[in-house]
């Protein structure tokens, strides 16, 4: 069958050099975000955590220059697999790497289009890096007043500059939440949704960040508001700043292949804390978190409330309807998952969106229409079922009709 053009719900931008340095005022140049350049290499904990090592007299194989983005006292070396994407180190994504030696398309509007155009990708939702994934770097700043001022320059431009313009029907906005604040948050939610954009990003385990859990009622007026605004809370694999590992010596492989946990976790709390059935019309979207594990969580929590009481004297009070009744809310994104696929009757086809994680090491890139074309072949999807996966159920998801994508 002939496939559509891919609409993809979960790549990334390495903000421009001087996106903070040009907006904020004169004053705050110095402690506002900006990058170094440093000579040395990236040392990785079993966590995924890292720190650089200065290594000017070249005294290890794995040193070389790396761009730094500095950040009051937060200081991040770009690991070359957050730019694999045709990176001249993208061999090792766990050495550090420079904006030069970037593929362009990495930070540069013009040719991120050109760079879709070749990989058969009409339009792309993008995550931040330099503020994490759900804007961590801003939370973890003492000065709230100065992390604010910097998330919301990074809203503005991320709504009226990368997804304008040229960009505007290709590049969906995503944008970030003052996450020690919920009023704030809410607020940003509706100036946001005023200005365009109709996605946040959100934390996958909000009580690894130190904040209050899916379980309390605490985000229901940030709820409330992406319910009434029609905007979509991702949570990116990562965005609670912590990955599952085994011990301290198991290789980076390891908790590499336990990230989907996070989004099994976040999967559960958000289900069991009966947060949709207070909210229905409210859309959550696991990014890179895969689906293959979703049928048996299903039917395990289907199970778990089957016998409710044995377990919790009001489940059903705060969960009235099976758990499985609340897929509809749940939004599953893959890039190489052909058994979850498999079971795609048992998740529901219309939950099930593509992604290319550009410009992330495992990136499909520039392969990514050769990808979908063996995943439509192996699990045999029909023609129906490959445009929704790979269009049509963003297109549903994130209402994409109000930036002229509507088939």
């Amino acid at each position: 069958m002939e496939l559509p053009l891919i609409i993809s719900v979960d790549d990334h931008i390495l903000e421009p050099q001087d996106l903070w340095q040009s907006r904020v005022p004169a004053k705050d140049r110095d402690r506002a975000p900006k990058v170094e350049h440093h000579y040395g290499y990236i040392d990785w904990d079993s966590d995924g955590t890292t720190r650089f090592v200065d290594d000017y007299d070249k005294s290890s194989p794995l040193s070389g220059w790396c761009d730094h983005w500095v950040y009051d006292d937060m200081r991040w070396p770009i690991p070359a697999g957050f730019a694999g994407v045709a990176n001249e180190d993208a061999d090792n994504g766990m050495v550090g790497t420079c904006y030069d030696a970037m593929r362009p398309g990495c930070y540069d509007q013009k040719a991120r289009i050109a760079d879709m155009d070749l990989n058969h990708v009409e339009a792309s939702l993008c995550f931040p890096s330099m503020p994490r994934f759900c804007g961590q770097t801003f939370l973890e700043r003492s000065d709230k007043v100065f992390s604010f001022e910097c998330l919301r320059i990074y809203n503005d431009w991320i709504i009226d500059e990368w997804c304008g313009g040229d960009g505007a029907g290709r590049l969906i906005p995503l944008t970030l939440i003052p996450l020690w604040d919920v009023k704030l948050a809410a607020e940003e939610v509706r100036r946001c949704a005023d200005k365009g954009s109709h996605a946040i990003a959100f934390s996958e385990i909000p009580a690894y960040l130190g904040l209050p859990s899916a379980h309390t009622k605490y985000w229901d007026p940030l709820l409330a508001a992406c319910e009434e605004t029609e905007t979509v809370v991702n949570m990116h694999i990562g965005s609670s700043s912590k990955f599952n590992t085994t011990s301290k010596d198991a290789p980076h492989p390891v908790n590499a292949a336990l990230t989907v946990q996070n989004s099994q976790a976040a999967f559960i709390d958000w289900i069991l804390s009966g947060t949709f059935a207070r909210f229905p019309r409210l859309r959550l979207a696991l990014s890179e978190g895969q689906i293959g594990w979703m049928p048996y969580m299903i039917e395990r929590l289907d199970s778990i409330w089957d016998r409710g009481d044995k377990y919790e004297a009001d489940l059903r009070v705060r969960l009235p309807e099976p758990p499985s009744s609340y897929m509809s809310n749940i939004y599953g994104c893959i890039f190489d998952d052909v058994h979850g696929l498999k079971s795609r009757d048992e998740i529901g086809m219309s939950q099930i969106m593509y992604e290319v994680d550009y410009p992330h090491y495992d990136s499909t890139f520039p392969d990514s229409f050769a990808a979908a074309e063996r995943m439509v072949r192996e699990a045999d999807l029909n023609e129906t079922e490959a445009w929704q996966l790979l269009r049509g159920n963003a297109i549903e998801c994130y209402g994409l009709g109000r930036f002229g994508l509507d088939r």
